[in-house]
């Protein structure tokens, strides 16, 4: 925990979130206390090794999808793209086990789009639909792969009905996902919370649709899958909203934000979301209301401090 210092300042003006008292207080949370949340069903673990983190992800994908095939259901999951080593681990246990995904119905959180709305083309390097096949379907044996209607992006097309979708599936199954640098859930950014007013009820049920991206995951993306290059990351993109998030009967997120040499940027947002007020301007606080795995890198959790190295 920093020392007390006489050095005061408001928090920028472009950032949605603006309670100093709760970030100072999410802050100085300790990792040997990380884990504890008042809520029991908002469980949240801390994994350190990074192999250990990435196997668990992928056993808790497969793990599902093998039950629901075993009790005779479908298995319908929402997405994300990043993290993503998990999904080479998945497609091998799939076709190590000849699991057929022919039950299987799977939601992509989001995607990239234009100023005018129109989604990046899986032909486009940055495409979240490409990232996905690379990674995951197109490492998946053909005759086991889900039939190709039951494998949903959210594209110009087909967000106008995307949560409909789910929910003539019942919903689903389970959420995966990660938290962006600015609390983001999917693509759903903090500074849509100035929408609705304070209403965290008609927030929380608001769905799938078109957002700007806000500043900080501009920058967060061009660092990760960019080469640094924020003129190369699209301004908007299509996503799904809270409704969904909340609607599926679980919710798996796993926070691997580290970059190496001791330096990661999720230490901060790791413990807003989880130990902040939930609040329409730090998406991902949401969680905290509904049954939830929280699973953490061991480098994100550890202590928030000032390092000028």
């Amino acid at each position: 925990m920093a020392p007390a210092s006489p050095f005061a300042y408001e928090l920028a003006a472009f950032l949605p979130f603006r309670d100093r008292e709760a970030c100072e207080r999410v802050r100085a949370i300790p990792r040997e206390r990380l884990t504890e949340h008042p809520n029991p069903d908002f469980r949240i673990a801390i994994v350190d090794d990074r192999a250990t983190f990435y196997e668990r992800f992928a056993g808790d994908l497969v793990d599902r999808i093998r039950a629901a095939r075993d009790e005779g259901r479908s298995f319908v999951a929402i997405l994300p793209v990043g993290p993503m080593p998990q999904y080479e681990l998945a497609a091998r246990r799939i076709n190590e086990e000849r699991l057929s995904l022919a039950h299987v119905h799977t939601f992509n959180m989001d995607e990239y789009a234009s100023e005018d709305g129109v989604t990046a083309p899986p032909s486009w390097p940055g495409s979240f639909q490409r990232a996905m096949t690379e990674a995951f379907f197109a490492r998946i044996d053909a005759d086991l792969l889900p039939p190709p209607e039951q494998i949903h992006f959210p594209t110009t097309d087909a967000i106008g009905d995307y949560g409909a979708r789910l929910e003539a599936l019942g919903g689903a199954d389970v959420c995966y996902g990660g938290i962006g640098w600015s609390g983001h859930i999917a693509f759903w950014e903090p500074h849509l919370g100035a929408e609705f007013g304070g209403d965290l009820v008609a927030y929380r049920r608001a769905g799938a649709r078109l957002v700007d991206l806000h500043p900080m995951t501009v920058m967060q993306n061009a660092l990760h899958s960019f080469g640094g290059d924020w003129s190369w990351v699209p301004p908007k993109a299509n996503t799904i909203g809270p409704a969904e998030i909340l609607g599926a009967r679980h919710r798996s997120f796993w926070l691997d934000g580290d970059l190496g040499g001791g330096v990661s940027w999720q230490r901060f947002i790791a413990r807003l979301v989880a130990h902040g007020p939930v609040s329409e301007f730090v998406p991902g606080s949401l969680l905290q209301t509904a049954p939830t795995d929280y699973t953490i890198l061991g480098n994100v959790a550890d202590d928030v401090a000032i390092s000028m190295r």
